[in-house]
């Protein structure tokens, strides 16, 4: 068995960490992100890698900035690093001393970046996969060991997709790290002309482009279900949004955005066609059904348009 220092922080990453220690790696430490406020509340919460961590009794590091804190690593004497979806880049002066494999929730040299999983729902892809790659000092350029595909459900959000993949992922690493131990691994570079990016997500592209097509509209929120959901604006209030499908309410010239109906669903006009909002949130609410929010609402009537915040790039 291998001594291991394991790199990751969500739910993804916290799959391939049990798979790593109920297979009998012994993982002498965990790095993993700094805690971060949540919710309205701001609660300081741990990340999945660390709550299981924590449970196992594994010593866990949390740098700001592995870059300039990494010595504890090197002080843990690993066989090798192991990361997923961690986080932060590693420095070169660590990869250097210490091999490191990634297990990345793509087919590589696709959707290089923090958000492979989410992009390949947004684009609409209807297969994707994971790789195991030795790390290189370069975002997500090292070269190929194994690879595995995975179909795209039709319904799969981004926690579904990811669950599957990290499964996927696991056995895969599991599978390289017998070979590994025996020295048998292959290797091969990346065609670099191929590669494609999935940069982290950030807030801005979390919002709705209702001027969009219908299957892009629903694509994107797939991609940001059920967290950190889509948003949009109306009447100069944010809206989040968590779920939608098609709808079949007969369209005409109205403007993309706008509210064609409240009359049990809420029905918003899209480029070719309608959608509805199924999951919605508002400001100082929590998440619910489109039935409880029409309940009683009064922030939205038919014909308002949701839309950019004025001011707003």
């Amino acid at each position: 068995m291998l001594k291991i220092v394991f790199m990751g922080t969500p739910g993804f990453a916290e799959v391939v960490l049990k798979g790593l220690i109920d297979y009998g790696h012994e993982v002498v430490l965990v790095v993993t992100q700094p805690d971060k406020p949540v919710g309205r509340k701001k609660v300081l919460t741990p990340s999945p890698v660390k709550r299981l961590a924590s449970v196992k009794g594994i010593e866990v590091h949390q740098p700001k900035r592995l870059s300039k804190d990494y010595d504890r690593v090197l002080e843990s004497n690993p066989d090798l690093i192991v990361t997923a979806a961690y986080g932060q880049m590693l420095p070169k002066a660590l990869l250097d001393r210490v091999t490191a494999l990634n297990v990345h929730g793509s087919l590589l040299p696709e959707y290089r970046g923090g958000a492979p999983i989410q992009y390949a729902l947004f684009d609409g892809r209807k297969e994707t996969g994971v790789t195991i790659m030795y790390m290189a000092y370069a975002m997500d350029q090292g070269d190929i060991i194994r690879q595995a595909t995975l179909p795209i459900k039709d319904d799969d959000d981004y926690e579904t997709l990811s669950n599957r993949l990290s499964h996927l992922g696991t056995e895969l690493l599991l599978d390289v790290l017998r070979d590994f131990e025996s020295k048998t691994l292959e290797r091969r570079p990346q065609d670099h002309e191929r590669a494609t990016y999935a940069l982290t997500i950030k807030f801005q592209d979390e919002f709705l482009h209702f001027g969009d097509t219908t299957r892009r509209i629903l694509n994107r929120v797939r991609g940001l279900s059920p967290t950190p959901g889509a948003h949009t604006y109306v009447n100069g209030v944010l809206v989040k949004v968590y779920g939608m499908k098609k709808s079949d309410y007969r369209t005409h010239d109205e403007r993309p955005g706008t509210i064609l109906s409240l009359d049990r669903r809420l029905v918003v006009k899209t480029r070719d066609g309608a959608v509805e909002v199924t999951m919605i949130q508002i400001p100082g609410k929590k998440k619910m059904d489109i039935k409880s929010f029409l309940n009683g609402q009064n922030l939205m009537r038919p014909g308002d348009v949701f839309e950019r915040k004025e001011g707003m790039s």
